[in-house]
């Protein structure tokens, strides 16, 4: 599950105690959670060693900008935050950044292609990735990295970052390595092994090619989904889900994390929960979600 607990709003009028309870109920046992200095840090540690207690597993998104003159002040700085925010609390995993390939687009392109993104901004966002990583690994060594998602076919700078190209065509540059792909995936995203946009790709496979575990920990419904609550919940259990499920075999798969908890605020991103913004009205979906856990335990 996704929930924002360093966020004002919904998670801050529900107790943590509260969201355990209901991440207990539903059988969910990864939380995770983004954080961006050392305040959230603070918040989300506390949460975190309560609930595991209890056998749920919080993690951080450590986010960061890319408001950085050069790749080396983005480097110098993420290993600052990093360290910050690891110093607070180990976990088991680390993810370093959230959807930083829309920013670099070109513009309204697929992603895949090396020629879709900025260089300069591909340069900052490797230089933000790679400072993450080694200020996490420089306090915590046995913390796994889970490679900040991207989502829809924006494949591209993931693969840069493996193989050392940038996207001027040159190579030899720095290669990123870490222990966990995580990518995205939503309700009008289609197929992620034939998705489409100029072209047609099999997402899930160009994942799998990087040789590591695949977690993809946002599954979520838009608010603009044509449909009834009802429907949502219909969706959410058979397209995403069980979509996903029944491929992650064949693919390495470890994890699917619905997105989210709770609704945002009506200033927020929309109603992508399965708890209104009240932190206890339930829609259909929770107990669609309830039920496929129960169904398919793992």
């Amino acid at each position: 599950m996704n929930g924002h607990v360093t966020w004002p709003g919904p998670y801050w009028n529900s107790t943590p105690t509260q969201q355990l309870a209901q991440l207990k109920d539903l059988n969910v046992t990864l939380y995770r959670n983004d954080v961006s200095n050392v305040a959230g840090a603070q918040t989300l540690a506390s949460i975190a060693r309560m609930m595991a207690k209890s056998g749920v597993t919080v993690y951080p998104v450590i986010l960061q900008n890319l408001d950085f003159a050069d790749e080396n002040t983005a480097y110098q700085a993420s290993y600052t935050l990093a360290q910050q925010i690891v110093n607070v609390q180990h976990y088991p995993y680390y993810e370093v950044t959230n959807e930083l390939a829309p920013t670099c687009l070109v513009g309204y392109v697929d992603g895949v292609n090396t020629t879709d993104y900025k260089n300069d901004c591909f340069m900052l966002a490797r230089g933000v990735i790679r400072g993450l990583i080694a200020g996490i690994k420089s306090v915590d060594p046995a913390g796994k990295i889970i490679i900040g998602a991207n989502t829809w076919m924006h494949l591209g700078l993931d693969t840069m970052l493996a193989n050392g190209t940038q996207p001027d065509g040159t190579s030899g540059h720095p290669v990123v390595t870490w222990d966990i792909t995580a990518w995205h995936w939503y309700s009008e995203q289609g197929d992620i092994t034939h998705a489409c946009g100029t072209l047609c790709y099999n997402v899930i496979g160009t994942l799998q090619s990087f040789g590591k575990p695949i977690w993809i920990n946002e599954v979520g419904i838009r608010p603009t989904f044509p449909g009834t609550a009802d429907q949502v919940a219909t969706f959410m259990s058979n397209n995403m889900l069980g979509a996903l499920l029944a491929i992650a075999p064949q693919y390495n798969i470890q994890s699917l994390q619905v997105y989210e908890l709770y609704d945002d605020p009506p200033t927020g991103e929309g109603p992508y929960g399965i708890v209104l913004d009240d932190g206890v009205t339930k829609k259909p979906v929770y107990t669609a979600i309830k039920n496929f856990i129960a169904t398919n335990p793992r």
